[in-house]
């Protein structure tokens, strides 16, 4: 399966592998029922997330093997874009926020070819635990206007650079961050290790943040990115001097937001995802943003 096979086809055998997954694992049927019912989400509204995680995967195999001069064209379609060009022409660096909901992998492309030019992006990605793994999802991601940076202190760095040039950095809040880069904060009435990092980034840039979500559309249609403002700001280093009760509060305020971005469409987030495991240590390879283990 690649980037010549049919998006329909693809989600059609997706929708089927992520059933066979839910009936052949006890363990993974178990989390995904709990954490839905931690975030007091009717089943019925979350149980299309069943079929959502096999399209996930079956999807990626097209996105990363597509070539670099290939477009996705029609297939996103954006909303609220008005705000995102409006930010990006303040010149003052913006901090991308998505969940894992619907295809958030195709965001970085989609970005890349309609502002990569103007205003490159750099998204965090966790490195996978094998090396031809790691530099293949690597590569494979990589485009022009798109750069990766690892989960580490030098991928960090490299954050802080782009922004303080007038870039663009996505993240992905809701995934475990290496320990030593969270804190514990309620995550839909639970403590989670959650990353402090885009509060640190704003921070010290003085960047923009905003919220992006990606919808995938039924039958292989194509794709929906929708941006929208934050509803309450994260704490203002100035205000608060005290590092540790800024990172808590802005990790608050950030699973806040991936509350309510999960709650407009339940169906396609990543329930199976093991939100509410222990960090791992700072230089252990981690599974991908894609692995629900």
């Amino acid at each position: 399966m690649g980037a010549r096979t049919p998006l329909p086809l693809l989600h059609a055998i997706g929708g089927l592998l992520g059933w066979l997954a839910w009936l052949g694992s006890p363990t993974y049927r178990r989390r995904l029922r709990d954490h839905v019912a931690q975030a007091g989400v009717p089943w019925p509204a979350a149980r299309p997330a069943i079929a959502s995680a096999g399209r996930m995967v079956a999807e990626l195999p097209w996105l990363w093997s597509r070539g670099p001069d290939e477009r996705l064209g029609d297939l996103v379609r954006w909303e609220g874009v008005d705000l995102l060009e409006a930010t990006l022409a303040e010149g003052r660096g913006l901090v991308l926020l998505t969940p894992h909901l619907g295809c958030f992998e195709i965001i970085g492309q989609a970005y890349a070819e309609r502002f990569g030019a103007r205003y490159p992006m750099t998204a965090l990605y966790r490195p996978a635990r094998k090396a031809w793994l790691r530099d293949l999802v690597a590569q494979s991601r990589n485009r022009a206007g798109l750069e990766m940076a690892p989960a580490t202190l030098a991928g960090v760095r490299q954050m802080i650079r782009a922004l303080r040039k007038g870039g663009t950095i996505g993240l992905l809040p809701d995934q475990v961050p290496p320990e030593g880069m969270g804190v514990w904060a309620p995550f839909f009435g639970r403590e989670a290790y959650t990353m402090t990092l885009a509060t640190r980034l704003v921070a010290q840039t003085g960047a923009h943040w905003l919220l992006l979500s990606c919808e995938r559309l039924p039958a292989g249609r194509g794709f929906v990115v929708r941006v929208s403002p934050p509803a309450e700001p994260l704490p203002d280093a100035r205000a608060e001097p005290d590092p540790d009760r800024l990172a808590a509060l802005g990790a608050g305020v950030v699973n806040r937001a991936m509350e309510t971005l999960i709650r407009q469409n339940p169906g396609q987030y990543l329930w199976g995802y093991h939100r509410y495991k222990a960090p791992r240590p700072i230089d252990t390879p981690a599974p991908t943003p894609t692995d629900p283990a």
